[in-house]
């Protein structure tokens, strides 16, 4: 046996468990296919990149998620920072359903899925991911057989190759190899780019000496380390066969439908052989073929003839790839090969394949997704991927949602991929409300687009998940109650409840009052019974407001409220009570019967009934009534403080309860004095005298006049005064203790009676008052009292307007002195005036246009104006006499003389006249100005008479004073009264004290007509 000696090849493949190669993204419509590669069998947690850096997402405010929607079984992502890591399960390169029939050019890989998130997966975006998994030498290559056989012709010139059966290594890329001194082995590329181990004859061989060999062939990958196996070549050294089959072509290519019946003929390979007889004679065998291709397919040796041996279908395995040895039977034999390539033509024979997935936060299990029912419209609650296994049309799927249900379906992806698969999101399309609907059953159809068309639904069971979004309500906004005040703490005084529409901890409703009432009253939180915990009382608070919180115990806490009003019922518990235990009034004497006097008030904490009131007088008196209503007290009589001055009694208040309570106040009425009473004199009477001798000295007392008055108070303070019988103003009077008192000296004429008018009066308002006379004698002593008795009696019959002071016929006798001097001044007056009028007229006629005696003067201002006559005045149809001058009247005001002659004394003046206190139109009109106002406000010239004996009598003349047309006064004097209303039992009433007359006489001056 040869020693075999074997070269190694190596395909330039390295490998490490840690070895992460990310390669470039590519954008498609804003959505980026994320590619890495990972070598197999590596550990856990081992990094493959980062999908946030990878995306330009930048992570940190936990705001953006991510979520890894598809993978996960050899996969993870952290949620916060898109890092993208292997999971526990270790990654087999071998084993990968989808590496299982791959070739060597082609990248075994694992897809994934990552959503990006936004805040409460308000949007998610899906990005799809591919890893490839790299190669690590963990496979031992092996040889077909443990025992390959090889015929060798001899006398094959040195040179001469054979190939040798493929050494398959699952990890890929064997290096078979071997050496002896007669054999060389070495590998060569075939032009599928697989390695084709040859066997070359190196030395001359004959059947004579030798007819086999025994090598050990070893194949040795180009792993690190590198795994290697051998097997026995065993090679028979046969007669010459001189040629070698050939195919008609080197590769076979045909379409095989999918599903055909076993037996179905595919195509028939074909060689021929130049030998004849057995050295012409071909068979066909498999060469590199997979298990699989010798499962299904079913190789005719004789005829050549592939043909179906297991129906075969496309969506396991699309494309078989295999080589066909034609051998001949001669010694040895000689072989060629030829690639066949059977492409599986789909047909419609897969109904749509519908997967339904979590996206985002949203758990899904078992079909059923739980969806928060505060979710924002058009938020992916799931990812559905409608997929096709069949090919081309028959792989074109169009899906929908089936039914009234609140989702849609909407694109994954803007990008056009696969149209055998597609990925949507179920999205929400309009608010959910867990109290409105609980749960949907969302069907989605898928439809292929194959003829016929075939069809598959999934359903998926969404569970509207309880957000806390409704706060307890109460059944009444306003819960009014009435309970009975002395109640016993702890009664029950209602019971509040309120409804909450969501479900569980969000629906368990905790009570609870506000602080205001808090220590009167309770509530329990469970049940809503509120309970009471003191003693009410009406009469302090006889209504309770407050809220009563109802609050879920969801997340948040919502809450709700409603006002409760206790209405505190009365009990009669209270007695009447009146606002004061006396009250006191006072009332005025001289009351009208009927009229009221007080007004008692009476309150009763009760209320209702029970504070209704009857009001009653209890002692049985008919001076004094009672209003029930108001509590005002009438009087049945008029008061006379004089007879009575106070009243008490007792007036009792009964309310309207059961029993009934009651109260008594005591009244008391006080009688106000009215100044109703006029002062009575008691001393001196008015028949008595005192004689006062004339050496008596100044302040001397001469009387005392006591009195009283039966009212009280200031309506009995009294006054005394002196108003009349005083005219020397001898005496004096104290106004307080009424001592009439001599003040002046006595004279001669001052002897005699002297009746002094003393008035007292009271302060009242208004005042009363009385009159009484204090006789006073003055001489040395009484010598005839008869004669004093009878000019006390003369003094009582004389008015008190007449003073009676000393002697009379003095003051006669001065008084005509006065007189005749008084006569003597005015006729000086008078002449004076007269001789003054003489010159003025004098003066007027040597002026040109002056007034001269005898002459027509047509400017006489005394004249009346001349009119024209074509403007004649309305004639006045009731007097048709002429009419009189604009100046017709003069008035002269006249005083008596004391003998009753006239005196006209030019100096006297009208407003100084006592008697002249108003002045009366005579023939004047009711326009007529008061020419009393005029004279009291100017100074009036006196006026003149003229006497017929005059020198200008009848002639024109000028007037001393103008005067207002048609209007002639008389003044009549006023009387003045100095006494008073009230006169003592000697006295009587008078009016007037002292008068003059004073008449005012009409002069009528007469204007002779010229001509």
């Amino acid at each position: 046996m040869l020693r075999m000696r074997t070269t190694g090849w190596t395909r330039g493949w390295c490998w490490g468990c840690c070895l992460l190669l990310p390669l470039s993204l590519s954008l498609a419509a804003a959505k980026q296919l994320l590619r890495y590669r990972l070598a197999e069998e590596g550990p856990a947690d081992v990094r493959i990149g980062n999908v946030a850096s990878d995306l330009g997402i930048v992570t940190g405010s936990g705001e953006v998620t991510f979520s890894l929607e598809s993978g996960s079984e050899y996969l993870k992502i952290d949620n916060l920072t898109g890092e993208l890591s292997t999971s526990e399960r270790r990654i087999d390169r071998e084993k990968l359903p989808q590496c299982q029939m791959i070739f060597d050019e082609n990248e075994c890989f694992l897809d994934f899925e990552v959503s990006v998130i936004g805040p409460s997966q308000s949007w998610v975006d899906l990005f799809e991911g591919r890893v490839i998994v790299l190669d690590i030498n963990d496979n031992t290559p092996t040889f077909p057989s443990p025992v390959l056989t090889l015929t060798v012709e001899e006398n094959r010139p040195v040179g001469t190759l054979y190939l040798l059966p493929t050494a398959t290594d699952r990890g890929g890329g064997s290096n078979p190899g071997g050496r002896s001194s007669v054999f060389e082995l070495q590998v060569a590329d075939t032009p599928d780019g697989e390695k084709q181990p040859q066997l070359i004859v190196k030395g001359a061989l004959d059947r004579e000496q030798r007819d086999s060999y025994e090598l050990t062939l070893r194949v040795r990958d180009g792993g690190d380390p590198p795994r290697s196996s051998q097997a026995i070549l065993r090679v028979l050294i046969t007669d010459v066969n001189d040629n070698s089959p050939r195919f008609e072509k080197s590769v076979y290519e045909a379409d095989l439908a999918e599903n055909s019946a076993p037996g179905t003929p595919i195509l028939q390979l074909r060689a021929a052989d130049s030998d004849v007889g057995v050295n012409g004679q071909i068979e066909y065998v498999f060469g590199a073929a997979t298990e699989s291709v010798r499962r299904l397919l079913r190789l005719d040796e004789t005829s050549g003839w592939l043909s179906v041996l297991h129906r075969i279908d496309r969506e396991e395995v699309n494309q078989l790839r295999f080589t066909v040895m034609a051998r001949d039977r001669g010694q040895p034999p000689k072989t060629d090969k030829a690639t066949v390539v059977l492409n599986i033509k789909d047909e419609n024979d897969n109904v749509p394949s519908i997967e339904i997935r979590k996206i985002g936060r949203i758990p899904l299990k078992d079909g059923v997704a739980n969806v928060a029912e505060d979710v924002l419209v058009d938020t992916p609650i799931a990812l559905v991927q409608v997929s096709d296994r069949d090919q081309g049309e028959n792989g074109v799927v169009t899906c929908t949602v089936v039914g009234d249900v609140p989702f849609q379906l909407k694109p994954a992806s803007d990008t056009e991929g696969d149209q055998n698969k597609k990925k949507y999101f179920l999205h929400t399309s309009t608010p959910l409300d867990y109290e409105t609907t609980r749960e949907f059953n969302v069907v989605i159809v898928a439809v292929d687009s194959g003829s016929p068309s075939l069809s598959s639904n999934n359903s998926l069971i969404v569970k509207v998940g309880d957000t806390n979004d409704n706060p307890p309500v109460f059944g009444q906004s306003v819960v009014e109650v009435y309970f009975p005040e002395n109640n016993i703490p702890g009664e029950r005084v209602a019971t509040v409840l309120a409804t909450d529409a969501d479900s569980g901890k969000n629906a368990e409703i905790a009570y609870s009052l506000d602080s205001s009432v808090m220590g009167i009253f309770a509530i329990d939180p469970d049940s809503g019974d509120i309970l009471v915990n003191t003693v009410l009382d009406r009469e302090q608070t006889d209504r309770y407001e407050f809220k009563v919180n109802a609050k879920d115990k969801g997340i948040p806490v919502l809450q709700g409220s409603t006002t409760v009003i206790v209405q505190v019922a009365d009990k009669n518990d209270n007695d009447p009570k009146f606002m004061q235990d006396v009250f006191t009034f006072y009332v005025k004497e001289n009351l009208q019967p009927n009229s009221p006097v007080g007004m008692v008030t009476v309150m009763d904490a009760d209320k209702g009934r029970n504070a209704e009131m009857s009001l009653y007088i209890e002692e049985n008196s008919n001076i004094f009534s009672i209003e029930n209503d108001t509590g005002t007290i009438y009087s049945t009589m008029s008061f006379d403080r004089e007879q009575q001055t106070t009243y008490t009694f007792r007036v009792k208040a009964v309310d309207g309860g059961d029993p009934p309570r009651s109260a008594t106040a005591t009244v008391s009425l006080f009688v106000m004095d009215e100044n109703d009473n006029a002062p009575t004199v008691t001393l001196p009477r008015n028949i008595s005298y005192t004689l006062l001798p004339p050496s008596s000295n100044v302040r001397t007392v001469v009387a005392t006049v006591l009195a009283t008055d039966s009212d009280d108070g200031i309506n009995a303070d009294l006054n005394y005064s002196i108003v009349g019988g005083n005219p020397f103003k001898l005496f004096e009077i104290d106004p307080t203790s009424g001592v009439v008192s001599l003040v002046g000296k006595l004279t001669q004429k001052h002897y005699g009676l002297h009746r002094l008018v003393v008035q007292v009066n009271d302060s009242g308002q208004p005042s009363q008052s009385t009159t009484t006379l204090v006789h006073v004698f003055v001489n040395e002593s009484v010598s005839n009292a008869t004669v004093i008795d009878s000019q006390i009696a003369r003094s009582l019959h004389t008015p008190l307007t007449q003073d009676i002071a000393g002697d009379p016929s003095y003051e006669i006798s001065k008084q005509r002195l006065s007189i005749v001097i008084g006569v003597v001044a005015g006729i000086m007056t008078v002449i004076l005036i007269i001789l003054i009028v003489v010159m003025a007229r004098y003066c007027r006629s040597k002026n040109k246009n002056g007034y001269e005696a005898g002459k027509k003067d047509h400017e006489d201002f005394f004249t009346p104006q001349q009119h024209d006559k074509s403007k004649k005045p309305k004639k006045d149809k009731k007097n048709k006499k002429s009419k009189q001058p604009l100046y017709s009247s003069i008035v002269t005001v006249e005083a008596s003389k004391p003998n009753g002659q006239r005196y006209d004394s030019v100096n006297e003046k009208l407003s100084d006249s006592p008697s002249m206190g108003r002045y009366r139109s005579v023939n004047g009109g009711p326009g007529s100005p008061d020419l009393a106002r005029h004279y009291k406000s100017s100074s009036p010239l006196p006026t003149v008479q003229l006497h017929p004996q005059s020198p200008t009598a009848g002639k024109k003349h000028q007037a001393v004073q103008d005067l207002p047309p048609a209007n002639t006064f008389v003044g009549a004097g006023d009387n003045i009264s100095i006494g008073s209303d009230h006169c003592s039992e000697y006295s009587c009433q008078t009016n007037n004290k002292y008068s003059k007359q004073v008449r005012c006489i009409p002069n009528v001056f007469k204007y002779p007509r010229e001509g």
